[in-house]
């Protein structure tokens, strides 16, 4: 009976840990939405806290209308399912290679990319590599230096190491070549690890600016993220100019536009589709950190 009480009330504190923890990851979210639904005279001064007050949604119209920000979505979306689709079949397919022993240099190869987790030239360096592959201004700038990331690599090498050997050996004997092999064999086998890579990089794609910042200058390639980065610092010079444009004039202040509406309805623009991702990949999250990590 005694054990059962200890084991109970060792229950209870876990879940309740954990549910705090989750509140307290859960509220700044929730905190930035029901700001940007609320009266923004109120939201601007301080007052909206836990609930929304005087519920409206013109701010998100409001927001869309800033000039550049739909292309600039666009952008946004667009290197994060490339560069997610060409990072996951990269990895995959030279994982697979690091797993043969008949390819050519596959220690000096795997060591290679490996070391180069540890080591970088620096900011100089790398834009001077960029600019003379003429990458600036250039949206392969957003998709080809995250290609191959020695990290996932290393995940998809130690999974694949994990599966059943004899089932490549059996197609093998029947005939089946190495990329015949890669295709019907690995790739469903792997699906776990590869679902994490697509979180990864797509978190990663979605949420950096900093390729943007030293490397493209030319509006039509603006993602979404620098958008949120310039507004966040012209909030104040941004909701005069949008109080002043046509339309706005004859707006309560409920609804006219603030330096705190525009920074929170920005934000949410910019977190929420990435949330979205995680609830269709969780399911292969947990296992292919677990399996890709371990070698059993």
């Amino acid at each position: 009976m005694g054990k059962r009480t200890k084991f109970t009330l060792f229950d209870i504190l876990n879940y309740t840990i954990m549910i705090l923890f989750t509140l307290a990851c859960f509220f700044p979210f929730y905190y930035l939405f029901i700001n940007t639904i609320s009266n923004n005279d109120l939201s601007s001064n301080g007052l909206i806290l836990f609930y929304p007050k005087g519920i409206q949604f013109s701010n998100y119209a409001n927001v869309f209308q800033i000039p550049g920000i739909a292309f600039a979505t666009f952008i946004s979306v667009s290197r994060t399912v490339l560069g997610a689709v060409l990072t996951v079949f990269a990895s995959a397919f030279l994982g697979f290679l690091f797993t043969k022993d008949m390819m050519w240099g596959r220690r000096f190869w795997y060591r290679f990319v490996v070391i180069s987790m540890y080591f970088s030239a620096g900011l100089i360096p790398w834009f001077l590599i960029m600019y003379n592959l003429h990458l600036t201004n250039n949206f392969l700038a957003y998709i080809l230096p995250a290609i191959v990331s020695p990290f996932n690599v290393i995940l998809v090498k130690t999974f694949i190491e994990s599966t059943p050997a004899a089932l490549q050996e059996s197609a093998m004997i029947d005939g089946a070549g190495h990329l015949r092999i890669f295709w019907q064999i690995v790739m469903p086998l792997i699906t776990p690890i590869l679902a994490t890579i697509a979180i990864f990089s797509a978190v990663a794609q979605w949420n950096t600016f900093f390729d943007n910042l030293f490397l493209v200058s030319n509006p039509k390639l603006f993602t979404l993220q620098f958008i949120l980065y310039r507004y966040m610092n012209e909030a104040t010079s941004l909701a005069q100019l949008m109080k002043q444009s046509s339309g706005m004039q004859h707006m309560n202040l409920a609804e006219m536009p603030t330096a705190t509406s525009i920074r929170t309805t920005v934000s949410m623009v910019v977190v929420a589709p990435i949330l979205l991702v995680y609830p269709f990949f969780q399911r292969y999250f947990v296992k292919g950190i677990m399996l890709g990590a371990v070698k059993g």
